[in-house]
């Protein structure tokens, strides 16, 4: 066997620099890596209390809390996190343009986005429902609202869906964001609030609101949210593994307790927790 000469320490140096550069994940956008060095850029809401909300610096909510035990998964620490605020009509965007390479921000999953985007999961299935205040025994789903008044936001169809198949005579009020459906609602200016059940229970559960109003727990839709992935990406199946991980070791079961406690909600047990899709 022939030996060479000693390497130097800057032939050592440049060769270990080659080396760590190699090994390191790409970043482009396709959500392809897996730790290591790397960022993984994550979508949320940014102004849904109780599944993606931003207070100065601090993320919370239960889409946050899937988000970084997935990341975890994958390999990120959560200092490996950008989070990124992804409203819901810029998502599909979000994910063709390679802004983000995952978004966890109630996103159902529907065959039309499943033209120009990836999903896994779902984790979460919502049902759109009904908030009233804590005391209200006469709304027990949507067919009692003959002659009520119901929010929900400007845009959103799901106040009318009620209005044509369930209560032909409700009045339909429209602001600007959930919340200030909520704050009526407080007020006595509306009879309840309509969109998805978590999405009410974690108005709910603020602190403002904790103790005043529950969900009606009648579900009458099903939305599954999902992770929204790049189209191209191969990384459904390690998702999905994540999300089975959390949901077998009660991680999933905490962070939805947790992040609805004081709204007086229960999830729907039929469909809660869910078993992911198969990836495509």
């Amino acid at each position: 066997m022939t030996y060479g000469k000693p390497m130097t320490l800057a032939a050592l140096a440049a060769t270990t620099a080659l080396t760590l550069t190699a090994c390191g994940g790409n970043d482009d956008g396709g959500g392809e890596s897996s730790g290591g060095g790397d960022s993984v850029r994550i979508g949320i809401k940014y102004d849904q209390p109780g599944l993606g909300f931003k207070d100065g610096e601090e993320y919370t909510g239960f889409d946050v809390d899937v988000a970084k035990y997935v990341a975890k998964e994958l390999g990120y620490e959560e200092d490996q996190i950008e989070w990124v605020e992804s409203p819901s009509a810029n998502r599909e965007n979000m994910l063709s343009n390679g802004q983000v390479d995952m978004i966890f921000a109630t996103y159902s999953i529907t065959d039309q986005r499943k033209e120009s985007v990836g999903f896994a999961g779902p984790y979460f299935v919502a049902g759109q429902d009904l908030l009233v205040g804590q005391d209200n025994n006469d709304i027990n789903g949507p067919e009692d609202l003959e002659g009520k008044n119901l929010c929900s936001v400007t845009g959103s169809t799901s106040a009318q869906k009620i209005k044509d198949e369930y209560a032909g005579t409700v009045n339909l009020v429209e602001q600007g964001g959930y919340a200030d459906c909520v704050t009526m609602l407080g007020s006595g200016g509306v009879d309840a609030v309509t969109t998805d059940d978590i999405i009410l229970a974690g108005l709910a559960a603020t602190d403002a609101n904790s103790g005043n109003f529950k969900v009606v727990g009648n579900p009458f839709t099903e939305e599954k949210y999902g992770v929204g992935i790049p189209k191209d990406s191969d990384q459904c199946q390690a998702i999905n593994d994540a999300i089975t991980k959390m949901i077998d070791d009660g991680a999933w079961e905490e962070a939805v307790t947790k992040n609805t406690e004081g709204a007086d909600y229960e999830y729907n047990e039929d469909l809660n927790p869910p078993t992911p899709d198969a990836c495509a």
